[in-house]
């Protein structure tokens, strides 16, 4: 079995950014993307999705080291002082690589 290296991002933030977000991901390269509803409790207090606008997502995507690099820097740029929002970044293993 042949796999290939790549990112995982994964993105918990809030629910209302979802639209903005998966623009920015496509603009900055991304080939695809997966969003789930997210619930827990962080710095922010408890976010238990009761509320569409309260609610958080997960967005998980899996990129190159290049993609990864642009979306993490525009996210610090353009969303971490106004919003909710963690990224943690990861290696995984594919096995489709012309997919990411």
């Amino acid at each position: 079995m042949q796999t290939t290296r790549r990112k995982l991002l994964t993105i918990v933030t809030e629910a209302l950014l979802e639209q903005r977000l998966v623009k920015d991901l496509e603009r900055l390269g991304a080939h695809g993307y997966t969003v789930s509803d997210a619930r827990g409790m962080g710095g922010r207090g408890v976010r238990n999705a009761g509320w569409e606008s309260s609610g958080n997502i997960r967005v998980e995507v899996v990129c190159d080291d290049a993609v990864a690099a642009a979306v993490g820097a525009h996210l610090q740029a353009h969303y971490y002082d106004n919003y909710a929002m963690i990224l943690f970044i990861g290696d995984v293993e594919v096995l489709r690589p012309e997919k990411f």
